[in-house]
């Protein structure tokens, strides 16, 4: 395949597309309302994809680090972080005016939105764009729909997966070449919009170490009618495939996390939330599959998908889009495409 020149396209540039990108990447203590941002990375794009600078930051997330094994920054090294309130006017600043970039951006999103939330302020984000989705609208050929498959695609080395800094770099050079490639087919980019949250509590989280029953003291905002799944159901989960929109989710049990809340995450990532257990469940989420509780038993009888709470949070973190309508058939995808690290401005933290 021949390197293709930045400025060659097979269609004048679509005028529709955004004038601005900020590709965005956090760590995060967990997955649930009550976990927290522990850094966080920004590389700002102009229209074509070109990098203008980045920026990085620890932030202190006033409770435990949660999977150190994963992000690596562990209680001593974020103790002097600054604290989001401390970062927001800069982060702020890096997320005007442009079009929210991140792989499974449901996720950065939402951990982004909440944190200001709890700082009372208002993030300055409409937009956001997933990068597993606009794979998904490029048809490329990918095994499946992690970071790792997307930068090898385009040949980009990753050098520390789970550093907000490098995943962001990493997402980044994947952008411009996927960016390219959709103008060059007249793809449509598959943005949404973003509403921030108006609504949050202010009580105290208490840290969880190990192992607690959903059924604890709420001190979260008030239950509320969920809005409908707005996706198909594409069927029953298959093991070791990613979990896709539209797909019925119950739950049996305790859980570590709340359950309103991992219902809320689930939610967020486009899976309906079921009451119950019927032939179109997709699949059932239980820490203890050997109950005799109807939940399990119908799920049992049924042939039902069982998984485990923590296999199930995983799983969140990479949903895969709901399938759309077939689109025409695209020209190849460029080459790789390389992008010189950026020496624009760079907070350290």
């Amino acid at each position: 395949m021949t390197m293709l020149d930045d400025r060659q396209t097979a269609a004048p540039w679509p005028t529709a597309y955004p004038q601005g990108y900020a590709v965005v990447d956090v760590e995060t203590t967990g997955l649930a309302r009550d976990d927290r941002i522990i850094s966080a990375a920004v590389y700002r794009l102009d229209a074509l994809g070109n990098v203008e600078d980045h920026w990085y930051t620890l932030v202190n997330p006033e409770r435990d680090p949660g999977p150190v094994w994963i992000h690596g920054l562990t209680s001593d090294v974020l103790e002097g972080a600054p604290l989001f309130p401390e970062v927001a006017e800069e982060l702020s600043a890096r997320l005007a005016d442009r079009v929210l970039v991140a792989h499974n951006a449901a996720f950065d999103w939402s951990m982004i939105a909440r944190e200001y939330a709890r700082a009372s302020v208002v993030a300055p984000v409409e937009q956001r764009l997933c990068t597993i989705a606009l794979a998904k609208e490029l048809r490329l050929p990918l095994p499946n729909h992690k970071l790792a498959s997307l930068a090898a695609h385009f040949g980009v080395v990753q050098q520390q997966a789970h550093h907000a800094l490098d995943d962001a770099r990493v997402l980044a050079e994947a952008f411009r070449p996927s960016l390219h490639a959709a103008a060059r087919g007249g793809v449509r980019l598959p943005l949404l919009e973003c509403r921030p949250l108006t609504e949050w509590s202010d009580s105290p989280v208490t840290p969880r170490v190990g192992y607690q029953p959903s059924r604890q003291p709420n001190s979260w905002r008030p239950s509320r009618k969920r809005p409908a799944c707005p996706y198909p159901n594409p069927g029953r989960y298959e093991k070791e495939k990613p979990l896709q929109q539209g797909m019925r989710v119950a739950f049996s049990g305790d859980t570590s996390i709340d359950r309103e809340l991992l219902e809320d995450r689930a939610i967020e990532a486009g899976l309906h939330v079921a009451t119950s257990v019927s032939r179109l469940t997709s699949l059932l989420v239980t820490n203890d599959p050997d109950a005799a509780t109807s939940k399990t038993q119908k799920a049992k009888s049924f042939g039902t998908p069982i998984l485990e709470e923590s296999a199930f949070t995983h799983l969140l973190r990479d949903v895969a889009p709901a399938a759309g309508a077939v689109l025409p058939q695209q020209a190849p995808p460029p080459s790789p495409e390389g992008i010189a690290p950026s020496e624009g401005t760079a907070s350290s933290e």
